[in-house]
């Protein structure tokens, strides 16, 4: 049934909702609804039902159930190595690399330093951001280094490297919405499609380009100028503290390793690809070479489940380091995985919500309708910009690069492939205008811990961020300008 005008009423209806409430929640599940009302002719009661029942189907994609649970053990990981002093160890481990660099005062060693740090730590976006904040604020003051800065460098190695490296929740997110469109092996369109994601790559580069360069612009010059003379705020500024963020704290007398950081996030990266290439394996074996015929099956393996096994393997090993090392009983750590899991519901709530209104709009054919009426004035070089410029707009005004993924990614797939858009380029814009959009918005989460764990006025820190966001914008914008016309 063709449904006209009316298919583009639930993401629409998401998307105004979103940005008027902040609520992403409320917002996607009336978009759901609305969707449903309509293909059951407005009838509240069917409609309502088959909304409920729309959100129940979400669990008959087994894609679909393994990314919603690797998500929640991931919070799992995240407290064990928090709780286990991995995190702490892995804090005193640069510590000790710093006191060589404080001594010689090499501004430009120590910030380099933090960048990395960001970039290491890139198995979940916040706590990059938290970690390279509290870490460095003490070393950026004694420097004299501004606080605008370090918040800078948190932020902008964040999100941008969770979604570059996605051997994490960014990643198994991305794949099971690639799923529901219908593309059989979404890890490799997903890293097909990183060569295209233009704004997290120019972020990180703006980041290194300051530090090499020192050529600050905007008012990040000004803070820079007040810190060198000895004054670390503005008079008027309200400095956001860290210590009042809620953090888990390791368990009391142990000593702090880096190895209980280290190993577990190693072995969940270090299975990804070899769980790729056993799901991925043809059956008739070896084609050419062992090598060649790897490196085909990791592009066919199955994405949700080798981020599932592969933090299922990681928390096991997690498990048996710290058992080894006396730090938690079997009681223990059960219950550290229950409070873990349940830390990452809101994030599998909001999953199971993109799911189910990508679900909506395939059975209103939204993107199919989309396409059909700009096909007259819009061409399909022009997509992956628009599609860019509305990411952007949207993750900007909700400060969720997620929730823009999972509104944009039902729209613009099959808008493209109806148009003959290079599909590739358009997922790289959704992906990058989210990143974008949640980078520069001052109501984003990753934007306020990165002022909490700098000590940074929040205001202060999006003003100095945002000349430098929105030049690595610009140029991404006009790099799928030239590459859609191309």
């Amino acid at each position: 049934m063709d449904y006209g005008f009316w298919s583009l009423l639930p993401p629409l209806a998401a998307i105004v909702l979103a940005i008027r409430t902040k609520q992403v929640y409320l917002s996607l599940v009336t978009g759901i609804w609305l969707g449903w009302m309509i293909i059951h002719h407005w009838n509240p009661l069917s409609g309502t039902l088959a909304t409920i029942q729309a959100l129940v189907d979400v669990f008959k994609d087994p894609g679909n159930t393994r990314t919603i649970m690797f998500s929640a053990l991931v919070g799992a990981l995240i407290i064990f190595i928090q709780k286990s002093g991995g995190v702490q160890g892995f804090v005193h481990l640069l510590e000790r690399i710093m006191k060589r660099y404080e001594r010689g005062n090499n501004r430009r060693v120590v910030q380099l330093i933090s960048a990395l740090t960001g970039i290491v730590v890139f198995v979940e976006s916040s706590i990059s951001s938290l970690t390279v904040g509290a870490l460095f604020r003490p070393v950026f003051d004694k420097l004299r280094i501004s606080r605008e800065k370090l918040a800078f460098i948190a932020d902008s190695t964040s999100a941008p490297i969770c979604i570059l490296i996605p051997f994490n929740a960014w990643g198994a997110f991305v794949m099971s919405l690639l799923l529901t469109q219908g593309f059989d092996k979404p890890f490799h369109v997903m890293m097909s499609s990183m060569a295209y994601n233009f704004y997290p790559m120019l972020a990180l580069a703006m980041v290194f380009f300051v530090i090499f360069t020192g050529r600050d612009f905007g008012p990040m010059r000004k803070s820079e100028q007040r810190t060198l003379e000895g004054t670390l705020t503005w008079p008027n500024a309200r400095p956001m503290i860290s210590d009042e963020i809620t953090a888990v704290a390791p368990v009391p007398g142990i000593v702090f390793r880096t190895r209980n950081m280290i190993i577990p996030i190693a072995v969940m990266v270090l299975m990804m690809p070899v769980m790729l290439i056993y799901t991925g394996w043809p059956e008739e074996g070896v084609h050419r070479s062992f090598f060649s015929t790897a490196f085909h099956a990791i592009g066919q393996g199955s994405g949700s489940t080798s981020v599932l096994v592969s933090v299922i393997t990681a928390i096991l090993v997690s498990m048996i380091l710290y058992r080894v090392q006396g730090l938690f009983k079997i009681r223990e750590m059960v219950d550290l995985t229950m409070k873990g899991i349940s830390g990452m519901m809101p994030l599998a709530l909001l999953m199971l919500m993109a799911f189910a209104i990508t679900a909506v709009c395939n059975a209103l054919g939204t993107g199919r309708y989309a396409a059909e009426i700009t096909r007259g004035w819009l061409s399909p070089g022009l997509v992956p910009l628009i599609v860019f410029l509305t990411s952007s707009f949207i993750s900007f005004s909700t400060g969720t690069s997620w929730g823009t993924f999972g509104i944009m990614i039902a729209i613009a797939v099959p808008m493209a492939q109806s148009m003959g858009a290079e599909v590739l380029l358009v997922i790289a814009a959704v992906l990058g205008g989210g990143v974008f959009g949640d980078h520069c918005s001052p109501i984003s989460d990753t934007t306020i811990i990165s002022s909490m764990a700098s000590a940074c006025d929040h205001i202060d820190h999006v003003r100095t961020q945002l000349p430098y966001a929105l030049a690595a914008g610009g140029i991404a914008a006009l790099g799928y300008l030239i590459m859609g016309l191309a």
